[in-house]
Order: structure tokens, then C-alpha cells, then sequence
């Protein structure tokens, strides 16, 4: 069996920063953890249709925390005069107990983004589309917006076949 790395691990502090920037002492380590990933789940369940990327979360020691939300439709998260990143705000602040500062971050090119295209595919596979054609479509757009490559693959029960089965590009 072949070794696996984890392709984010792999290039933290190389290629991509990290997506949680803070310390904490033993006391605290476990708790800010676990909050990171409720903020993330919360953001991404209430605002699933506004393709998030990427969600990053920095602490200070007094202020609480500071969350930059990377979105393709950010319209969308800070609403008619900023009332739907206020609600946001309130619902993140239950979660966090400190103050929260949001900012929101437009993604330049989502065709580039890895967890974009993966979300498109899903989307387009869950709507019953011819899968070959859906990863044609995926390969040839990314590729178009100038990607250096791209590998993609898709396993279930694809066609509605009944053995389960692996088809890549």
C-alpha cells in the first residue's frame, strides 16, 4: 500500500499559510480548536451557496477573533447594508463568547480553487449528469484559467451502476 501524505499538511508553510493563525496555552489549545471548527461548520451551512473556499481564523490574546471569509459571491454574505454579516456576526459571537471581527474576501479566479471546482462537480454529479462529461467540462475550465494541471477522480456508484467503481482524468 502506497503511503499517503496530506496534500494540505504537506505544503502549510511553503505554498499555503495555515488556516487557523494563533497560540494558546494547554488550558485553552483544545477549546479554540474545537471552536475553529464550529465557526467553519456554521459559516459553511449557512452560506453554502456562496462558494467558500476557504475560512481563516486569527486570535489575539484581548480583542477574540478575527475571520476572513474567502467567498466567490460576497454580496451575498454582506447583504443589503450589511445586514446579513451582522446576523452572521451575532451567530458566530455564541459560539465564540470574545468579539468577532469579519472580513470578507472576494476570490479572484474560483475555477482555480480546488475546493470550487470539487463542490461544482458534486453539485453537477448530484443533479444526475453525465460524470465523464462533468470532469471534461471541470479539467478543460480549470485548465482555461491557466492551472498547471489538474487531477481529478470520482468513485461510487457512478451511472447508477450496480458495483461501486473509480473513474479519474
Amino acid at each position: 500500500m502506497g503511503q499517503k501524505v496530506c496534500p494540505i499538511g504537506f505544503r502549510l508553510g511553503i505554498t499555503q499559510s495555515w488556516r487557523s493563525k494563533w497560540y494558546a496555552d494547554k488550558k485553552n489549545f483544545g477549546k479554540f480548536l474545537v471552536e475553529d471548527q464550529k465557526i467553519r461548520k456554521y459559516i459553511k451551512k449557512n452560506y453554502r451557496f456562496t462558494g467558500i473556499p476557504k475560512v481563516e481564523i486569527e486570535r489575539t490574546r484581548d480583542e477574540g477573533a478575527k475571520i476572513i471569509i474567502y467567498s466567490t459571491r460576497p454580496g451575498l454574505i454582506i447583504g443589503r447594508k450589511g445586514s446579513e454579516i451582522e446576523k452572521l456576526k451575532n451567530g458566530v459571537e455564541k459560539i465564540v463568547e470574545k468579539g468577532v471581527d469579519i472580513k470578507v474576501q472576494e476570490v479572484g479566479k474560483p475555477e482555480l480553487e480546488a475546493q470550487l471546482v470539487a463542490e461544482s462537480i458534486a453539485e453537477q454529479l448530484q443533479k444526475r449528469a453525465a460524470f465523464r462529461r462533468t470532469i471534461k467540462k471541470a479539467v478543460e475550465s480549470t485548465m482555461g484559467m491557466g492551472a498547471k494541471g489538474i487531477k481529478v477522480q470520482v468513485s461510487g456508484r457512478l451511472a447508477g451502476a450496480e458495483i461501486a467503481r473509480t473513474e479519474g482524468s
